[in-house]
């Protein structure tokens, strides 16, 4: 893959970084997309089961699709674009990682401070009190567990359809694609809001906007360049030519 001569200056010069990730990178690790599930769950649409209204008319059942889902991650693993990103962060001093993906991949993989729009499926918490669930907790039980304090029902620390997202993580994402000079759409179609707004406020406060995806998007004509394939192969590519950069600069 040819990197443009514009995009390489950029990858030398960027001083704040902020990536944002989507589907698209934890797909390549193996992770189903959110309406791709097999078996019993292919019953069901998303929105049936992911609101709070669904969970407390049939928690079980609820609990169960999660528990299923919490299996699949476990037994993924990050892919180099996880990794890459690692490592970009280890090269700026300015660097934020903004996910919608809830399957804590990132953290795996070694990046730090990352900013979790939609949750994490790994986390758990009381819906009456609030009070994160211990694993133990959560491990012990195939129905939905309840809560030792207040004998709520134990729910996943997600986003659920008609929840707003976390206060303090969005504010974080908004002021990382508002100062940063090079921002990156990683495997997101950019169009699920309020996530798809910040690319778009990137480029107004003069960012270079980079979209990685595996075919085009509604983004894609908005951005200011796109590269087509993989994310772990394009990442590392990326890492790679900053690396070669900022060291023919110091030399």
């Amino acid at each position: 893959m040819t990197i443009s001569k514009n995009l390489r200056d950029r990858l030398s010069d960027a001083e704040s970084v902020c990536v944002l990730t989507g589907a698209g990178i934890s797909a390549e690790s193996g992770v189903p997309t959110f309406r791709g599930e097999q078996g019993l769950w292919k019953k069901f649409r998303p929105e049936e089961l992911a609101n709070v209204d669904a969970f407390m008319r049939n928690p079980d059942l609820v609990w169960e699709w999660y528990s299923y889902r919490r299996k699949v991650v476990s037994e993924v693993q990050p892919n180099p674009g996880h990794f890459a990103i690692v490592e970009m962060q280890n090269l700026i001093r300015d660097f934020t990682l903004v996910t919608q993906n809830v399957d804590n991949l990132h953290s795996r993989a070694g990046s730090r401070g990352v900013v979790e729009l939609h949750g994490n499926i790994t986390r758990n918490y009381c819906i009456r009190c609030r009070r994160p669930a211990s694993e133990e907790l959560v491990q012990k039980s195939d129905k939905v567990p309840v809560c030792s304090h207040c004998g709520g029902f134990i729910r996943p620390d997600v986003v659920w359809f008609g929840e707003l997202l976390p206060p303090r993580a969005y504010e974080e994402a908004e002021d990382a694609a508002g100062r940063c000079d090079l921002f990156l759409c990683v495997g997101t179609s950019g169009v699920v809001y309020p996530a798809a707004s910040l690319p778009q406020m990137a480029k107004e406060h003069g960012a270079f906007v980079l979209e990685i995806n595996a075919e085009y998007t509604d983004l894609s004509p908005r951005v200011s360049e796109t590269l087509i394939g993989k994310a772990g192969e394009i990442l590392p590519l990326l890492v790679r030519v900053m690396k070669e950069e900022r060291h023919h600069e110091q030399t």
